[in-house]
């Protein structure tokens, strides 16, 4: 991921999160405008892409760690969803390596979903 920080001109961070956040399983094909504004909002104050691309593979990644009879979670409808998960990796800073960790564990994840058959509904 090439390096995005806060001090980037903000069409670029946003449209550098909003691509992490169409990248991830269960996330909406299209953003909206209070994705954009959600996006612009963190890029105003300063949390770096590298933290909000973390919190959302850790928050993706929390979703499918269910049982495997657990019923299916809905979709995340909304960027704003990872806003908590910002605010952990903010008190907690992960690695870089961690980062390159569930980046890898993310794609696995992603080749299992599009392994499975898919349900009709």
């Amino acid at each position: 991921m090439t390096q995005v920080g806060p001090q980037t001109d903000v069409v670029v961070y946003v449209a550098t999160v909003l691509s992490l956040y169409l990248e991830l399983p269960d996330t909406p094909l299209r953003i909206s405008l209070s994705d954009q504004a959600v996006a612009r909002r963190w890029q105003a104050n300063g949390i770096p892409c590298e933290v909000v691309e973390t919190a959302m593979l850790l928050g993706s990644l929390r979703r499918f760690d269910r049982p495997p009879d657990a019923s299916p979670l809905p979709r995340i409808r909304s960027l704003a969803y990872f806003q908590p998960v910002i605010e952990e990796v903010l008190a907690a800073p992960v690695s870089a390596h961690y980062r390159d960790f569930l980046r890898l564990k993310m794609q696995r994840l992603c080749t299992e979903l599009q392994a499975r058959p898919s349900n009709a509904s």
